[in-house]
């Protein structure tokens, strides 16, 4: 019998050939896509869970309530971590995370740009990166020990056993000799930690200078609870370190005016969880928003559904075909369980035929994909009890919502009316005209949503920063070449070229550029009796010509005034928060050293516009190192201009890790994950829409089919083509309007709270609902126009012939 029913199936699949190519291809396109994109989100939501240890790690981060406002820190000063270890004996283990931007790595004539990274011994031990030679215990026990990656070792020694063998390492001015201690395997792609080189904390860049300095902030801690305690117990023993070690700081947030928390606390230590901190604003692993990947879920489930929608619609509006089938099946015997089966066999097999076709294509275009969204993916998700489910549980559910609804639906009619053939489970429009509202809804809210998200994204790429981004050319300069020296050879050999206005240093860069990098520096000090935080910028001469940032009062650095290492520049903000009706009166206390305000510059956005700008001091200090060159060309034939001073900075330092590039390509560069959802967006609305149109299609055809008499009658009454057109089509664009009315509000509030993430944003204006009114109605128009017209330009004599 099964055999029997599944020749029958097949058999009226074939039959019905472009609808079961519609409800195919449909299904087909949604299960790939959705594949894809759901493989995205568990791969985001997968982050730093593969550590066996990872319920009990934390990251440590400062809470302090400031006059105003509460400000959060991960950055922790050299002291810190020792002292925790020495207060709390219970801690399982601790370790400082030292990141320098990457290090210098050589072996005889081979040198390469690395990711290594500084710890302390208990990081191995702590956290799930596993050796493949070496003992995670006792392997950055020695100073002068290293931990290498698979993929490091490689690159160093061949196929050569690395263990015990010498590696020198440059991470600040010297070279260091290293012994190979351990080989671990390469970091996941869906780890927050990264590093290809593994030594201990103590050989961190200014570790010496800054041992005992508590407000000196360098790097990240890590530690690791008892299992018995509970991040809320340690935060809560906590305050009692805090005020043992941070007493003045308290006292100075209690003159400042500093409201305290709700147990009467100005300074806290707080801990978040390290399988949290791929989504915590607060961390500096942060990599993504938690409603990135629940995003992307949304809109794999917006698509399946309105693939399923077309599925039920469709063998709806099918029924009615089938009445006389329906009824002579019953006649005969056929009980509802068994016509249940077969027609949920047959939609079944659509399903299932659909899956695996979805899964080949997916695969086909998983690389395209990942290319297109600048996707790294880890391969454990796809065999992830998670992943697994969610597909099942997806094919399951599409399976009988678009095969066991109609089934159901067709298998209830009455015997009588079947075999007359009036039974007409497929003619009642209620269900019909839901689900597809339902479908309008969906592809309306996506192409709002796409629409706000892309002028959020042009209007950070196109903002007035307040400084040059245009014919500004990004230097990364490395650890291959003294930064100075690289600075003055530089200027010396790009000045006889008549295409270079000027060039300058800093130690960080605008944007993000090919080396990846991205930095601040905080700076708090004590002026006049109120605490003040600046953001501390090391620059050189010619920096506000290089970017043509304007002065606003007093001078620019300049060598007329020698190294000019005693006078600072301050931004307008930070001329605020000195509260002096003259800056140029004020004398800094910073490092030491009086440092008096020679001029202050309009405020700029150095920083993305997520973020407000901050109060920035600006100053020349040989002692702190630059980390890039600006180079400023005149507009014309920029092409020609990059090649030249790539080839000059080539020459100057041939063992360079990182090519130049232009600032506005790094200030572009911020915005990825904003490119990306814009991205995303575009493809799920661009997705629901074919689809939609194709069961609009469908469903323009079989309710046309179904009032092929009507039109007949109504063409013999004297009604025009425009007449005939006009009545086939405003059912479905009452629809669409109604769905544009459902949609607006959801739009308008999801995107407020997304935009409420920039500090810099546009106003959601009343013309983006009305472009994307116009935009569905004319989709929607021409998606029923050709059926519509084909049907009232038909003889109207074949039309009443019909039955």
């Amino acid at each position: 019998m099964i055999k029997n029913y599944f020749r029958i199936a097949i058999r009226n699949l074939w039959k019905h050939k472009s609808f079961t190519a519609i409800n195919s291809i449909g299904l087909l396109v949604a299960f790939g896509a959705s594949l894809l994109l759901s493989l995205t989100a568990f791969h985001e939501l997968s982050y730093d869970r593969f550590h066996s240890q990872g319920a009990h790690i934390y990251q440590v981060y400062f809470e302090e309530h400031r006059p105003g406002n509460i400000e959060t820190s991960t950055t922790m000063p050299v002291p810190l971590t020792p002292a925790l270890q020495a207060e709390f004996p219970d801690l399982v283990h601790t370790s400082r995370y030292g990141d320098f931007g990457g290090a210098t790595l050589r072996v005889k004539d081979k040198e390469f740009h690395y990711d290594v990274r500084y710890v302390d011994p208990g990081f191995l031990s702590m956290f799930s990166f596993p050796l493949v030679e070496g003992n995670p215990q006792s392997a950055l026990n020695d100073l002068g020990s290293v931990v290498l990656t698979q993929k490091m070792a490689a690159a160093l020694f061949g196929n050569e056993n690395a263990m015990g063998k010498p590696v020198e390492i440059k991470g600040d001015d010297t070279w260091k000799t290293f012994t190979v201690s351990g080989i671990a395997k390469d970091v996941p792609e869906n780890s927050s930690l990264g590093f290809s080189a593994l030594t201990r904390f103590e050989n961190f860049y200014g570790y010496a200078a800054a041992k005992d300095l508590w407000d000196n902030h360098t790097h990240e801690v890590l530690l690791q609870l008892g299992g018995q305690t509970s991040p809320a117990a340690f935060e809560s023993k906590a305050k009692s370190f805090v005020h043992k070690y941070y007493s003045g700081h308290i006292k100075q947030l209690k003159i400042d005016g500093g409201k305290p928390d709700s147990e009467g606390e100005f300074f806290r230590i707080r801990l978040i969880p390290f399988t949290e901190v791929h989504f915590n604003s607060t961390s500096n692993f942060a990599g993504a928003s938690r409603f990135y990947p629940w995003l992307l879920l949304l809109i794999s489930g917006f698509i399946l559904f309105i693939a399923s929608i077309n599925f039920v619609n469709l063998s709806l509006g099918r029924a009615f075909t089938r009445s006389r089938e329906i009824g002579m099946r019953k006649v005969l015997g056929a009980s509802r369980g068994q016509l249940l089966g077969q027609f949920w066999g047959e939609a079944f097999i659509i399903c299932f035929i659909s899956l695996l076709l979805g899964v080949l294509a997916a695969t086909w275009g998983l690389p395209a994909y990942k290319k297109l969204f600048n996707q790294s993916l880890a391969g454990e998700v796809l065999h992830s009890p998670a992943f697994i489910f969610y597909s099942l549980l997806g094919f399951l559910a599409v399976s009988l919502l678009a095969g066991g609804y109609p089934a159901w639906v067709m298998s209830a009619a009455k015997t009588a009316q079947s075999v007359k053939g009036k039974s007409a489970p497929g003619k009642s429009n209620k269900l019909r005209n839901s689900l597809m509202l339902v479908q309008f809804v969906v592809s309306a809210l996506l192409i709002l949503c796409t629409t706000v998200v892309w002028q959020q994204l042009r209007y950070m790429r196109t903002k007035p920063l307040g400084y040059n981004k245009e014919q500004v050319i990004s230097i990364p300069i490395g650890s291959a070449i003294d930064a100075e020296r690289s600075l003055q050879l530089m200027r010396n050999s790009l000045a006889p070229l008549r295409e270079v206005v000027s060039v300058t240093g800093t130690d960080i860069n605008l944007g993000r550029g090919r080396d990846g990098s991205s930095s601040t520096s905080l700076m708090t000090f004590e002026y006049k009796g109120k605490t003040v935080k600046t953001n501390w910028l090391r620059v050189d001469f010619d920096y506000l010509k290089t970017l043509d940032i304007p002065l606003v009062t007093g001078r620019d650095f300049s060598p007329g005034f020698g190294q000019d290492t005693a006078v600072v520049l301050i931004n307008e903000k930070m001329a605020a928060a000195l509260g002096e009706k003259n800056p140029l009166d004020a004398v800094l206390d910073l490092e030491n050293t009086h440092l008096r305000v020679a001029g202050v510059v309009k405020d700029y956005n150095f920083k993305s516009l997520h973020q407000e700008i901050k109060p920035l001091t600006m100053m020349v200090r040989k002692s702190w190192p630059i980390s890039y060159l600006f180079v400023k060309v005149k507009p014309g034939n920029t092409t020609a201009s990059m090649a030249a001073i790539q080839k000059v900075w080539k020459q100057i330092n041939p063992k360079a890790e990182s090519e130049p590039s232009f600032l506005d390509e790094n200030v572009d560069k911020q915005y990825r994950k904003e490119a990306r959802l814009t991205q995303i967006f575009t493809s799920g609305a661009v997705l629901t829409i074919i689809i939609s149109c194709m069961g609009l299609f469908a469903m323009a055809v079989l309710a046309m089919t179904q009032r092929t008499k009507e039109i007949g009658v109504r063409k013999v009454l004297g009604a025009s083509v425009g007449n005939i057109v006009t009545l086939l089509s405003k059912e479905f664009l009452l629809l669409v309007i109604i769905s544009l009315l459902i949609a607006s509000p959801i739009a308008w509030y999801a995107m407020n709270k997304w935009l409420a993430g920039f500090a810099y944003r546009i106003s959601i204006s009343w013309w983006m609902f009305l472009f994307t009114g116009l935009l569905v109605i004319i989709i929607t128009l021409a998606t029923l126009s050709f059926q519509a017209i084909k049907s009232a330009l038909a003889n109207p004599v074949k039309s009443l012939r019909s039955e």
